[in-house]
Order: structure tokens, then C-alpha cells, then sequence
């Protein structure tokens, strides 16, 4: 009982990493899908 292991930076460490893997996703589908949904809005924009 003389040492415990200290967790307390564990949980932020935890949604640091769900954090980047979120924005590394929401990067590639707007890489993916970017040209598409440009072309959308230029031609909403367009028949305006």
C-alpha cells in the first residue's frame, strides 16, 4: 500500500485521444467530400 499508481491524468489523456481521432474523421470526410458539396453551392449560388 505504499504506492499507488496515479490516474488522475489518465481520463484527459483518454479525451485527448478521442478529440483527435474525432477531428482526424471530420478531416477526411471534408477531404472526401469537400469538392462535392462545393459544387453543390456553386450551383444553388449559380441558379440564384
Amino acid at each position: 500500500m505504499l504506492y499507488l499508481p496515479r490516474e488522475k491524468g489518465q481520463g484527459l489523456v483518454e479525451y485527448a485521444l478521442i478529440l483527435v481521432l474525432v477531428a482526424v474523421v471530420v478531416i477526411i470526410i471534408l477531404i472526401v467530400l469537400g469538392p462535392a458539396i462545393g459544387n453543390i453551392f456553386s450551383s444553388i449560388i449559380s441558379s440564384l
